[in-house]
């Protein structure tokens, strides 16, 4: 006999969340720090900018979202998944749009710096699982279910490597691929996308050498040490410097002039030089912790729409966060994903917090088991 929806959030769901938030913040200021050392870069703007646009605008975003009933995201789907398209397409418009490092990534207005593919990734989670949730009956058939639904995800692939921003695609990728099972689609045709993509994955490493070398890199990160296997050579010192307690809070040399973006990508490597194994050990159980009370705020969710906004949300960071610590480790090739709640990024940040919205709001009608 199940109980009737709760009408308040997770608690164990927000906790995690506040922890991730409160303790990635210290972890991003003292990674800040290393900007000290480097000409032209700015501890202030970017502290100012992740606090305010970040954290506060993201808590904004994430109670906003928690009181809004998730259905009505399904209403207006289509609309809000074509808006964040376009709005990624507008890193093109000339005088608008911003390139850094060789990608096309950034919109620049007055000063201020927006990622769109953050926004975008919203907007397809949404539309793929009002999609799903509407196409149950059929998405075991080839044409009406499965093609369409690669049609979808490979539009949004064409605009994402226009960038390129071949990484947040491939997240994006394996969420809608999560979604696309959790809906009931066959594991044939699973298999069928998966050997898809990685061809498409080898295809495009041609074209790109960027991605070769990444991939060269974590075969052999010896081979180049002053090249291509700079950044996983200075990670792995910070993270073996460490050690099992850590240098401590502030102490961390690696993020002076050795890490390339200290706190951006190689951010976990900067906490495990401070906090060693311990703290290391401790972070990774707050992201499981996310992960599991996510994944079962899913199974509680009182319809496939819900469900699939949960699933697809808690999927796209959890992964994002564990294949940057895995290529800080060494043992995922380089990616240059941040790590979600901790790495600089205002809009990645108000993001996340916006999908944790969601989230908790889907929490709140949850229907639970009597005694569970």
């Amino acid at each position: 006999m199940k109980n009737p929806p709760s009408k308040s959030i997770d608690k164990v769901l927000a906790l995690f969340v506040a922890l991730l938030v409160g303790f990635g913040f210290l972890i991003f200021s003292s990674a800040s720090l290393g900007l000290l050392a480097r000409d032209g870069a700015s501890f202030g703007s970017v502290a100012t900018s992740q606090f305010l646009f970040g954290i506060v605008g993201g808590g904004i975003a994430l109670f906003a979202m928690s009181q809004l009933h998730y259905r009505h995201l399904r209403r207006y789907a289509f609309y809000i998944f074509l808006l964040t398209v376009l709005l990624t397409l507008a890193v093109f418009i000339p005088g608008l749009g911003m390139t850094h490092g060789g990608a096309t990534r950034w919109i620049s207005i007055g000063g201020f710096t927006l990622q769109p593919a953050e926004l975008l990734k919203l907007g397809f989670i949404i539309y793929v699982a009002t999609w799903l949730s509407g196409m149950r009956d059929v998405i075991t058939d080839t044409v009406k279910g499965t093609l369409p639904f690669v049609a979808i995800v490979g539009s949004v692939g064409f605009v994402m490597l226009l960038q390129p921003d071949t990484d947040t695609f491939l997240i994006m990728g394996a969420a809608a691929m999560a979604m696309f099972v959790t809906a009931g689609g066959r594991w044939r045709d699973v298999g069928l996308m998966f050997v898809s993509a990685v061809l498409l994955l080898a295809i495009v490493a041609m074209v790109r050498p960027y991605i070769m070398d990444r991939l060269t890199t974590f075969l052999h990160p010896e081979r180049d040490p002053l090249g291509s296997g700079y950044q996983i050579q200075q990670s792995l010192i910070a993270v073996g410097s460490g050690g099992f307690s850590g240098r401590g809070f502030g102490q961390s040399i690696q993020k002076f002039e050795y890490l390339p973006e200290p706190i951006g990508d190689s951010i976990f490597a900067v906490y495990a030089e401070e906090f060693g194994f311990v703290g290391s050990s401790l972070l990774i159980l707050l992201y499981l912790g996310f992960t599991f009370r996510g994944y079962k705020i899913a199974g509680q969710a009182p319809d496939l729409f819900g469900t699939l906004l949960v699933v697809g949300f808690m999927t796209l960071i959890i992964c994002q966060a564990f294949l940057n610590i895995g290529a800080m480790l060494g043992v995922a090739p380089l990616s240059g994903l941040p790590l979600p709640f901790i790495s600089h990024g205002g809009t990645a940040l108000l993001a996340t917090l916006t999908m944790v919205g969601i989230v908790l709001n889907v929490s709140k009608y949850r229907e639970t088991k009597r005694g569970a």
